[in-house]
Parts: C-alpha cells; sequence; structure tokens
C-alpha cells in the first residue's frame, strides 16, 4: 500500500493497454506503475512491493509472464497475480494456470467490471 491505496503493477509492452488499465484502475482508486517487459517488470516488483500484479502472457518471449512468475515466487513473495492474454478465458478451462502462479486469468479485451471483482476479492484476503 502506499498512501492508503493498493499499489497494482501492470506488466505489459502494449503502450496503449497500459494507459487505458492506468486510467481504469486509477479511476477506482489504486496506483499503478508500470512495466513493459518481464525484465523491467521484476526490477519495478522489487522497488515498489506491490500488492497484486498484472501481466501479460506474451511479451519480449511466448512466455514472459510465466517466466516472470517463477522469478517472483523466488524472491519469497506471494502476491496475487493475474495473467492477462488473448488466450485468457480459453486457456483457464484447458489449463490449470495456478500450477503456474497464476491467481486468475483474463482474456484481451478485458472486462473491466469483472477485473475489478477479482481485484477487489484477492486483495481482500490480505
Amino acid at each position: 500500500m502506499q498512501d492508503g491505496k493498493y499499489v497494482i503493477l501492470t506488466i505489459d509492452d502494449d503502450p496503449d493497454f497500459r494507459q487505458v488499465i492506468r486510467l481504469f484502475l486509477e479511476s477506482n482508486d489504486y496506483i499503478m506503475v508500470e512495466a513493459q517487459s518481464a525484465e523491467q517488470g521484476l526490477k519495478v516488483f522489487k522497488e515498489t512491493d506491490p500488492d497484486l500484479v498484472l501481466v501479460d502472457l506474451m511479451m519480449e518471449s511466448i512466455d514472459a509472464g510465466a517466466n516472470f512468475v517463477k522469478e517472483m515466487k523466488l524472491l519469497g513473495k506471494n502476491v496475487p497475480v493475474l495473467l492477462l492474454s488473448g488466450a485468457g478465458d480459453g486457456m483457464s478451462t484447458s489449463v490449470d494456470y495456478s500450477q503456474y502462479g497464476f491467481s486468475g486469468v483474463f482474456q484481451k479485451p478485458i472486462d473491466n467490471h469483472r477485473l475489478l471483482n477479482i481485484i477487489k476479492a484477492k486483495l481482500s484476503k490480505d
């Protein structure tokens, strides 16, 4: 938390997506920090200690998002991580995403109402 608000790290290589999600999160009283790659995301994660992470699956490499989660877990952090992907909801029925360390999966384009409900639920478990 920062200034009484939850901090959400968004990692996505699409600057337009990051801008849209920033507007959405900040209008719902969250603080967003961002990164454009999994590598940069790990650095920002270490610097800001966010309460929740939104990460794209495919950025600089096909499984960059999954690799980010592995590295984050090696740091001993247990922060909810929501996967954002074009594979999204279809992936959740064919793959056990929780085995990779994700707390949930969202298909792009994202249903903002559903995302907000999941974020609130994950953060209220603190």
